[in-house]
C-alpha cells in the first residue's frame, strides 16, 4: 500500500479531483496549506506599501491506495495538475506500513 501525497496548485483541485474518480479513486484528504519553492513568493502593492509574499497557497492531498493503483494516480494527478508552469507542485509516495479502518476494523487493503 502507497500513501500519495500531491501538492498543487488551488485552482487545479476539481480537475484533479474528476481525474481521480475517473480512474475509480473516491477517498481522499485535502487540506489548504501555504509553502513555496523554486518559485519563492512574489511582491505585491497594498495601499501605496510593497509587501512580499513568501508563502503561495496550496492544496495538499492524500491518497492510500493499493501498490498496483498507485502509478494510475500518479499519473492523473500528474496529467491533471500539470500548467507547465513554474510551482505546478510535487508528488511525494510512501509506503503505509498499515492500516485500519476504525469502525469497522477491517485492516489494510480491506480498510482502504
Amino acid at each position: 500500500m502507497k500513501l500519495i501525497t500531491a501538492i498543487i496548485k488551488p485552482f487545479k483541485l476539481e480537475e484533479v479531483r474528476q481525474s481521480l474518480d475517473s480512474i475509480g479513486i473516491t477517498g481522499m484528504t485535502i487540506t489548504e496549506v501555504k509553502g513555496f519553492g523554486r518559485q519563492k513568493g512574489h511582491t505585491e502593492l497594498y495601499r501605496g506599501a510593497e509587501y512580499v509574499i513568501d508563502f503561495l497557497p496550496k492544496i495538499k492531498i492524500e491518497i492510500a491506495v493499493s501498490t498496483d493503483q498507485s502509478d494510475a494516480v500518479i499519473d492523473a494527478i500528474t496529467k491533471s495538475a500539470s500548467t507547465g508552469k513554474i510551482g505546478d507542485g510535487k508528488i511525494f509516495i510512501s509506503s503505509l506500513e498499515k492500516v485500519i479502518r476504525i469502525r469497522t476494523g477491517e485492516v489494510d487493503q480491506d480498510a482502504i
